[in-house]
Order: C-alpha cells, then structure tokens, then sequence
C-alpha cells in the first residue's frame, strides 16, 4: 500500500470525488459545538453539488442525531443520509433481521448513561424486549454508553457472569474511545467494553464501523455512485479508515482534533513522521489531514 499523502486542505482532492462521509466525534464537531472550519467546509461542500453524509458510531438513533445537528452549527438539509450505529442496533433488534439476533430471548440488561433519558429513547418501539435490571435475569446485553463513574476493570466482575450464561454482548457503539470536551481527554466507549467481552470468551455483536454493513445501509439509495468517487473522513483508524478500506473506498484521515492527535506532529502531520506504533497497526488512509478545511 502506498504511503498516505498530507493534504492541508480538502480543496486540493475534493473535486475527485463525489460523495463524502463524514464521522462526527472529532471530524466535525467536539460533543458540544462545531469546529468553525468543518461548518465552513460542509457548506462549501454542499455549494459545489457534492453528497454529504455522516455515518457516526454513536449510540444515538438517526433521528435524535439529524436533530441535533442544527444545535451544533450545522444545517441538517445539507447530509443526504445520517446513519448512526445505534441506529443500526435499534432496526436490527426491532426486525430481528440478523442471523445473530433472531433467536435473542426477550430480556434485556442495557448499559446506559442513567444521568439522561438515553436509554428511554432507545427503548421506545422495543416493547418487545423486557429491560430487566439484574445480569442474572438477561437473556443478552445491550450496550450503548458505560456508565461515567466506572473504570474499564469495574465491568468484569458483570462480564463473567454474562460469559457463564453464555450471553450475546449487542454492542451499540463500537467506538474504543471519545476525545472529551472539558477535560480535553479520551474516555471510552461501548466498543472498549465489547472488546474485553471478547477477550472473556465472550460473544459480541455489532453493526457500526468497521462493519461493512453500516456502509451498504447508508448508500442503499445511492448505489450509481462508483466506490471510486467516495471519500470517507474519520479521526480512528480502527472504526473510520478500517471500515473504508472494508467498504473499498478512499480515506483522510484527522489528526489534530481526534483520538490519534498524540501521534502527529499537528503543525505539520506526516505519516512518515507519526508515531511507529500508529504504523505497526496496518490500517493506512489515503490522506492525512490536519482537520477538516476547504
């Protein structure tokens, strides 16, 4: 594989494609608002006739995503597909249209931020499944956001016990980490946890980035548009530039305001001078970018 060009703005490559894919987390925006420059380019963007999409592995459904976007600087007309991984989870539980999900039992033990009304949201159109509130009583797991006063280690006395019973972990937010707005930090997400399952012997399941399969959701209505033409724009190696190569696209990748800044000089972002850890792990973009600019 080729080395990853630098870019220092998405004005140099732009006009080779078609349609984009933007992540949200550290691409667009920090959690609380938009990063002036991404505002500015999705405009630009949009001026000049191009496909905007996001495709996020928040745990979010699409329509709470989409109607938030506004109360972060971005107009929400301007994306003509939002899909979100907690979405995928969602539609796959409500159909059961998944092998791994078809023969689930009905009760449920969800993993959520009890400090908001998160899991009552995604709850509703799943009155199928029983949310019970005891690992013991679950027939499987859905994880969508840890709960913030625990510690990766404070799962696994839970995890066993999921692994004794032979428990699917659904996962709805494969993410491994965030960068944290107010204490500019990386916290972790579903995905982390989902991780150490596995490394227990457990069972996962998951739809998000890296799968194939959120990709192929958010093109349905887009399938003219030659892979050629796409260019997928991520901050994690792991879910973002992973599942671009898996969807058989192009790929930037930020540096500066997501999860591997530490690994770049971000006054001037080099592959070629980025940590060797970074590079040991194989996934390579096909650009690197400061942030996202026109």
């Amino acid at each position: 594989m080729n080395i990853p060009i630098t870019i220092t703005r998405l004005e140099e490559i732009y006009d080779n494609y078609d349609a984009f894919i933007l992540d949200q987390w550290g691409v667009i925006h920090d959690g609380n608002k938009g990063y002036l420059n991404a505002i500015q380019c999705v405009e630009k963007l949009y001026s000049k006739k191009k496909i905007l999409t996001i495709i996020s592995n928040s745990s979010r459904k699409k329509e709470e995503t989409i109607m938030r976007l506004p109360n972060l600087g971005f107009q929400s007309a301007h994306f003509h597909e939002v899909m979100t991984s907690g979405e995928m989870i969602w539609l796959s539980l409500k159909n059961k249209n998944n092998s791994e999900v078809k023969n689930l039992g009905k009760r449920c033990f969800h993993i959520y931020d009890q400090t908001k009304n998160e899991g009552e949201i995604f709850q509703k159109g799943l009155e199928k499944y029983i949310f019970v509130k005891n690992i013991e009583d679950a027939d499987f797991i859905l994880g969508c956001t840890p709960f913030f006063e625990k510690a990766v280690v404070d799962y696994i006395p839970l995890l066993n016990v999921a692994k004794e019973k032979d428990l699917l972990f659904v996962c709805a937010n494969p993410d491994f980490e965030s960068l944290e707005k107010k204490s500019n930090s990386l916290t972790f997400c579903m995905g982390t946890i989902a991780e150490l399952y596995n490394s227990l012997g457990g069972k996962t399941f998951l739809l998000g980035k890296p799968s194939i399969e959120i990709y192929k959701k958010t093109f349905e209505e887009l399938k003219n548009i030659k892979k050629s033409k796409i260019l997928a724009i991520g901050d994690s190696l792991f879910h973002d530039i992973k599942g671009a190569l898996n969807f058989g696209v192009d790929s930037l990748l930020i540096t500066s305001t997501g999860i591997h800044n530490d690994f770049f000089d971000n006054e001037n972002p080099s592959w070629k001078t980025s940590n060797n850890s970074l590079k040991k792990l194989g996934i390579k973009p096909t650009y690197v970018c400061k942030e996202l600019f026109f």
